[in-house]
Formats: C-alpha cells, sequence, structure tokens
C-alpha cells in the first residue's frame, strides 16, 4: 500500500513533463491586462495576465524584454507570446514570456509616447532652455549620413545661399541600432573638438523603424546638453521625432534646416545695396544742408562788416564789464552786511556769556539743594525722636525700673497667667537689676479678673 502514495516533487516532476510535451503549450499566443507587475533589479520581469474571468503567472527574463522599445505597466493591455510550464517550488503552471507589444498601439509609438511625456516633465522641451542660432554662422556642422539625400540637400542649400560659410560634415549611422550611439559621439565631439557655432542633425525620411535611432533617449540627452545649437532636420515634414522635441530650432526637411541655419546671400546683397542707397540719400541731404546753411553765413552781417562787428562786439564787452563791476561792488557790500550780523549773532551766542549763566544757574540750585537736604535732614530728625518716645514707654526694662518683673519656666518661656503655673514649679523672676529663681508653695488665682 505504501508504494501507491507519490512524493509531492515525483507528482510536480509528472506534471511538468505532461505539459512540457504537450506541443500546443510550447508556442502560445495571449491577450490580456497586465497586473502585479514587478521589474526585478536583476532585469526580470514578474506579472500576472488576466482577463474578466481569470489571471496567468508570467514570467520574462532580462534576456527576453531587453529589447522591449516600451516599459510594461498595471493596467496595460498586451499582446505576448511564451511557453506554458510548471515552476517546481511552487507547483503551479505559469508563462514564460517570450515577445511583447501593446495590443491595439505599435511598441515603437507607445515607446515613443512614454518618452515624449517623461522628457516633457523634465523640462527638455521647454523653449526657456533652446538657444538662439546665430545671424551669421562661422562654421557649421552637419550630423549625417555622408551617403544619403539630406547630406546632399543641405551642402546645397548652404553653397547656395552662403558658400562663404565652411561646412564640415560628421559621417555618423543614421538608421539601425548602432545609430543613437553614433550621432549621440558624434555631438560630443563636435563640442568638444570642433569650432562650429551651429550644428545640423538630421536624416531623410522612411519609416518609424527607419528613425527611431532619433527617438533614443541617449540622442534626446546629448542633444540637451549641447552648447552648441542644434537644428534638428529628421525625415519629411510629417516626420516628428523627440529630436525635434529637444532641439533649439525643428525644421521640417534637411533643406529647411540648411535655409534656416544661413541666411541668403543675395537677400544680404539687397539689404547692402539699399542700406548704400539710403547712405547715400542721407549724405546728399546732408551736404545740401550744410551748403544752405554756408550761403546763409556768408550773406549775414557779420561776413559782410567785420571790421563794424568788432567794433559792436566791443562796445558790448564794455557793457558787460561794467555790469559786473556793479554786481561785484553789490555782493562785497552785501557779504560785508551779512558777515557783520553773523559776528554779533556769535558775541551773543560766545561761550564766556554761556558759561557765565551756567555759573550762576548751578550756584542757584546748589542752594536750593542745600536748602532741601537741611529740611530734610531736620524732618528725619524729628520723626526719629518722636520712635524713640514711642518705644520708651513700651520698653520693659523702664517698666521693671517701677517695680515689675517678668517670669520665666525653666524652659525660659515667659508665663503670662497663674494657670501655666502650678504648685512646687521651680521659675526664675526677671527684675531690673538681676534675676531671682523661685519655688512655689502655692498659687492663687483672681476672682474679680484683675
Amino acid at each position: 500500500m505504501q508504494d501507491q502514495y507519490l512524493s509531492v516533487t515525483a507528482l510536480t516532476k509528472y506534471i511538468k513533463r505532461k505539459l512540457s510535451g504537450d506541443p500546443h503549450l510550447k508556442t502560445v499566443w495571449l491577450r490580456g491586462e497586465i497586473s502585479n507587475f514587478k521589474h526585478h533589479s536583476r532585469g526580470h520581469m514578474y506579472l500576472s495576465l488576466k482577463d474578466d474571468q481569470a489571471r496567468i503567472q508570467s514570467v520574462m527574463f532580462a534576456g527576453n524584454n531587453r529589447s522591449l522599445k516600451f516599459v510594461p505597466e498595471n493596467g496595460m493591455n498586451v499582446l505576448v507570446k511564451g511557453e506554458i510550464n510548471v515552476y517546481e517550488p511552487m507547483g503551479q503552471y505559469q508563462l514564460y514570456i517570450k515577445e511583447m507589444q501593446p495590443d491595439g498601439i505599435g511598441a515603437l509609438y507607445y515607446a515613443f509616447e512614454q518618452l515624449k511625456e517623461r522628457l516633457e516633465k523634465e523640462g527638455l522641451f521647454s523653449l526657456e532652455r533652446k538657444k538662439p542660432l546665430p545671424t551669421y554662422p562661422k562654421h557649421i556642422g552637419v550630423i549625417t549620413s555622408p551617403t544619403g539625400a539630406a547630406v546632399r540637400d543641405i551642402m546645397t542649400t548652404i553653397k547656395r545661399r552662403y558658400p562663404i560659410v565652411p561646412v564640415t560634415v560628421l559621417p555618423v549611422l543614421v538608421q539601425g541600432e548602432r545609430a543613437a550611439s553614433s550621432v549621440v559621439n558624434a555631438i560630443q565631439y563636435a563640442n568638444e573638438k570642433m569650432d562650429v557655432d551651429v550644428l545640423i542633425v538630421g536624416r531623410g525620411g522612411g519609416s518609424i523603424e527607419d528613425l527611431w535611432g532619433f527617438n533614443e533617449e541617449v540622442v534626446a540627452r546629448a542633444i540637451a546638453a549641447s552648447e552648441i545649437p542644434i537644428i534638428s532636420a529628421v525625415g519629411h515634414e510629417t516626420d516628428t521625432t523627440i529630436s525635434d522635441f529637444v532641439a533649439d530650432v525643428r525644421a521640417a526637411t534637411p533643406t529647411g534646416a540648411a535655409e534656416v541655419a544661413v541666411p541668403s546671400i543675395v537677400e544680404l546683397r539687397d539689404q547692402v545695396k539699399a542700406m548704400d542707397h539710403r547712405l547715400q540719400r542721407a549724405m546728399e541731404v546732408k551736404k545740401t544742408e550744410a551748403k544752405q546753411q554756408l550761403e546763409r553765413l556768408k550773406k549775414s552781417y557779420a561776413f559782410k562788416y567785420p571790421e563794424q562787428m568788432m567794433k559792436q562786439k566791443e562796445q558790448d564787452l564794455d557793457r558787460v564789464i561794467e555790469r559786473m563791476a556793479i554786481q561785484m561792488k553789490h555782493l562785497h557790500q552785501t557779504s560785508h552786511v551779512h558777515w557783520g550780523n553773523m559776528a554779533r549773532r556769535l558775541r551773543q551766542q560766545g561761550p564766556e556769556l554761556k558759561i557765565k549763566e551756567g555759573a550762576e544757574s548751578l550756584e542757584r540750585q546748589t542752594n536750593q539743594l542745600q536748602k532741601r537736604f537741611q529740611a530734610l535732614i531736620q524732618q528725619k530728625k524729628e520723626r526719629f525722636y518722636a520712635n524713640v518716645d514711642k518705644l520708651t514707654l513700651v520698653n520693659p526694662l523702664d517698666i521693671m525700673k517701677r517695680g515689675f518683673a517678668v517670669p520665666f519656666d525653666i524652659s525660659g518661656d515667659v508665663i503670662k497667667s497663674t494657670s501655666e503655673i502650678t504648685k512646687g514649679q521651680s521659675l526664675s523672676l526677671k527684675m531690673q537689676d538681676g534675676i531671682v529663681d523661685c519655688h512655689v508653695t502655692d498659687v492663687k488665682e483672681d476672682d474679680n479678673d484683675r
């Protein structure tokens, strides 16, 4: 009978072999909602897949989830591919996920939206951090594929619009797994090694998979950290990447990026011509005004009759000198009166008078203080003598002089009533000139309370 019983381990292994041998459970396609999601520190993902009526424990190991373009979250509906097997220590079956993608939306698009939301919350898209482009760039760096149509469009447009600026192409991979690191290295190299004042980063159009290198977080952070202003020119006008949001300027196409980066030399020449024309007109106006002023000066009285003008000015000078002499005399008199008044006020306010007045005031106050002090002393004496008289009346020594004595018991306490004395008690009498020790032979009380 004992051989009929199996161990838990043996039963679990048997069930596992059964499940492992079922070809229908080798590759399972499931649709469900993620719950209890946990991303372990070692990289493994543990979760439950559920629908309205059931759930299954699932695990996606780090080797499989490393290629995910999005981060799974609780409540997300996903499509998964995996294998059903038994986890022996717990004796439960679970799904081992090999592939996963969002249900109803592409994984790349979902990853794009997740990264966009996170970087926007960090402030990488804010207008305050965007750097202005130089008006007249001295050296332009172009980070793109050296063989694509984008670099040809950029170079052609720059040469047509602003041929005097040098352009350096930093060749990078713009598609594939190594595209992001290639772009990041080029941006860092330009900031550290090159003397460029604007960078154009981009490529031609393509699918979201082709453009994905410009949606990587490392590229976005490299653009944000760049000290050189960056123009993003990725894809066609309808294509949008994370790089477009982070860059200082977004251009719809590579050609548009070149147009934004440099001014048009034709327009600059037209501006110079217009400015030259305005300058010539301004110079002509100034020249005409100067000629007119010169003609007015030639016709003026001073040029026609210089001798009479000199005599007139000499007379004017004499009148001015006379007026100055009169004003100086008046000023002297006024100042003399002013300083005389000042001297008189100073004598009135002189220190000798102040000292004399102060001494007289001090003497008066000293006399008043002495009188008040004498009166206060006399008042204190009278009060003192009155208090002495009062104390004398109640002084027990004076009372004893009139024949009275004060009795004390053997403890030294004053005896105030016959009720405190008993027959045969010893006591002392304090008299004026000494103490008498006594022995009580009898105690009599006064019936009349006298």
